[in-house]
């Protein structure tokens, strides 16, 4: 478990004011030029040594991916920091918090991490129905120019930096980069072929680095304390602090902060007062958000929530978004409406997606009542094969997963449903001994 010394987000719940003055009474601010002074190839070596990974859901080494903007930007060029605050991922609400109770955090983390990758704005795209949270960081920014902590010669550093706040529309694909930089742009938000990769073209044609909001709000404490106190927690190569987003059928639903690695029972008896019903209700978890495969209770109680361990067992972390599922969840049922909304989200722009997420969700929405035949589970697991890794972003990944995750662990329950609708007392032999 965390210790309540190591926590970054100390005002995550609200119980204190979130503007200026009390961020600055929790840390938020202090002698960020001295940071800055140690100069952006220090900072990003920092980043690197602290083990810090994306946040959003990919993992990727964030002082990697910091390293890959131009150390000496061509004249007339500008680069850029794109903050996705796009939180649309089912069962995702970690980012709206931070924005919410702890908006400092992030405007201090975007100056920080723009200094590092020469980038001279940052523009924070946040989710269309996040109203409130918007008028909370529309607030926060002008806080920040008017005290000289953003603008020109950004709290002192003597580095120009701009803060933009760019509110979207409300479209799932958004929350993909380089749709997100499309819909900066004022086109419709479609994601972009890659190469080139927005380190190189990104928004208006100028190298740009895509980050979380998580991601960027950590950097000032991690460069505080030290890239070896953040490598000090959790497993390597899974190091930190994690905001973990718990909903569903547990006693207690929250958003917590805790240490990456810690294990699935010891998050949800720790922060929810354990699963409702008692953990022999426990059914199954989705444990990164939508996107990921479900995990069976037997696997997932005593496994290490992090990238790796999630990985092992053929899901992942993603955003942290931990559904948890009892035993009185329609499983089938609950991932055809995940089905129904990747189909609803699709884009369009790439035919595998567009045409078969749609029939994924017609199918599976025939499993779920049993008006299929046996074979169309096979049929429906090779589409999905065929809609994984042929698309321009991961959405058709993301549409495909979920129904992968079902049928490999509950196949017998998708079988008997048909078995019950022909009539069958039991799923037939045949069936049972493909199993």
């Amino acid at each position: 478990m965390l210790a309540d010394a190591d926590r970054i987000f100390t005002n995550l719940y609200g119980f204190q004011p979130w503007n200026l003055d009390a961020a600055r009474k929790r840390g938020d601010w202090a002698d960020t030029a001295a940071l800055m002074a140690n100069g952006p190839d220090a900072i990003i070596d920092a980043i690197k040594a602290s083990g810090l990974r994306g946040r959003g859901g990919a993992g990727f080494p964030t002082g990697m991916k910091w390293s890959f903007m131009p150390k000496t930007p061509k004249p007339g060029r500008q680069s850029y920091l794109v903050i996705n605050a796009d939180e649309s991922e089912p069962g995702s609400c970690k980012d709206r918090e931070i924005i919410r109770h702890d908006p400092h955090k992030l405007i201090e983390g975007a100056l920080i991490a723009g200094f590092a990758m020469r980038a001279s704005a940052a523009y924070i795209y946040i989710r269309g129905e996040y109203v409130r949270e918007a008028e909370v960081l529309f607030a926060a920014v002008q806080e920040a120019y008017d005290a000289g902590l953003i603008g020109r010669n950004a709290a002192g550093s003597g580095y120009d930096f701009d803060v933009f706040v760019h509110r979207g529309a409300g479209a799932y694909i958004c929350g993909e980069e380089t749709a997100m930089l499309e819909s900066l742009e004022g086109k419709k938000g479609q994601p972009r072929l890659k190469p080139p990769f927005p380190a190189g073209a990104g928004l208006y044609g100028n190298p740009t680095t895509v980050n979380n909001v998580e991601s960027i709000a950590v950097a000032p404490t991690i460069l505080r304390r030290g890239a070896a106190w953040f490598a000090g927690i959790g497993r390597p190569k899974n190091e930190g602090t994690k905001l973990f987003q718990i909903s569903g059928h547990v006693n207690r639903p929250c958003v917590v902060e805790d240490a990456m690695s810690v294990p699935f029972r010891e998050l949800i008896e720790t922060h929810c007062g354990g699963i409702r019903g008692g953990w022999e209700n426990l059914l199954a978890v989705i444990p990164g958000g939508s996107s990921v495969p479900l995990v069976p209770a037997h696997q997932i109680v005593d496994c290490p929530m992090d990238f790796d361990a999630l990985k092992d067992l053929k899901s992942g972390l993603g955003t942290a978004a931990v559904i948890v599922m009892d035993k009185s969840t329609d499983v089938v049922a609950a991932i055809a409406r995940l089905s129904y909304f990747y189909k609803h989200e699709s884009c369009g722009q790439c035919t595998p997606c567009r045409e078969g997420t749609g029939w994924m969700w017609r199918v599976m929405e025939r499993l779920v009542t049993g008006e299929a035949e046996y074979h169309e589970i096979d049929l429906l697991l090779e589409v999905t094969t065929e809609v994984e890794g042929h698309t321009i972003c991961a959405l058709g990944d993301a549409a495909a997963w979920p129904i992968q995750g079902l049928m490999r662990h509950f196949r017998p329950e998708v079988e008997a449903r048909i078995a019950k609708r022909k009539g069958f007392v039991q799923v037939p032999a045949m069936m049972e001994a493909a199993e």
